[in-house]
């Protein structure tokens, strides 16, 4: 069973338990432009939500969550579209119109407003199914983002690692290592014998220990006095 189908079944089994409801829930598969002519009929708030459910049970579908966000109405005409949206608006949900192939449509595309849209027509299951799909699809993409992020810090790492490498490989082949002053010839040693450390990892090695910019520091030394040797 599709997800919209999951939706109408647990619609159908809601019975208002107010007449003013179900008069505003029937009128909305009868005739439902009527209803915006009969101000009685959309005149309590709780008519509003089971005139709306009315019309999702007659012209409305949504979309597997898991695949894509989109719910909509279809309408018969422009006129009718366009109060139904406005209709929703009312209630904080930003619905927008659309023509497809002679009809009008009222659509939602963002997850959260479709979530809020069944608990407004009381799908109450159904939207919980749609926010435990929010959730999921949430703590998939923070946790995509976090190794997209780690991936890209570790190519870094690993490039700087590797240049830094070069120049000292450079310097020793062309001046020699023992022509460093201390400090350099340290930190240079220390990083031809850790190509994977960290720029940390590196200033814990030295004795005494020297923080990430010092390390940092003495490697552009390095660097600096292999590009003067190159040129």
């Amino acid at each position: 069973m599709s997800f919209s189908s999951m939706v109408k079944e647990e619609l159908s089994g809601i019975v208002p338990h107010k007449e003013h409801c179900m008069k505003a829930e029937l009128q909305a598969f009868l005739d439902p432009e009527k209803a915006f002519e009969k101000a009685e009929i959309l005149q309590h708030t709780c008519c509003k939500k089971a005139f709306l459910r009315g019309l999702f049970l007659r012209s409305g579908s949504i979309s597997d969550p898991e695949k894509i966000y989109h719910l909509e109405i279809v309408c018969e005409t422009e006129s009718l579209a366009n109060k139904v949206k406005d209709l929703i608006r009312k209630f904080e949900l930003r619905a927008k119109t659309v023509e497809r192939k002679g009809h009008f449509v009222v659509y939602l595309k963002e997850g959260d407003q479709i979530a809020d849209f069944l608990a407004l027509i009381q799908a109450n299951v159904s939207m919980l199914n749609m926010e435990n799909v929010l959730v999921v699809k949430d703590v998939r993409n923070t946790l995509n983002r976090q190794v997209n992020c780690e991936t890209a810090n570790i190519g870094k790492t690993v490039n700087a690692a590797h240049a830094q490498i070069l120049d000292i490989e450079f310097i020793e082949e062309h001046l020699g290592l023992d022509s460093l002053p201390v400090q350099l010839r340290e930190i240079a040693e220390l990083r031809l014998a850790n190509p994977e450390a960290s720029l940390i990892e590196l200033g814990e090695m030295l004795i005494p220990p020297v923080g990430k910019s010092g390390v940092n520091h003495r490697l552009r030394k390095l660097h600096e006095i292999a590009e003067e040797e190159r040129l």
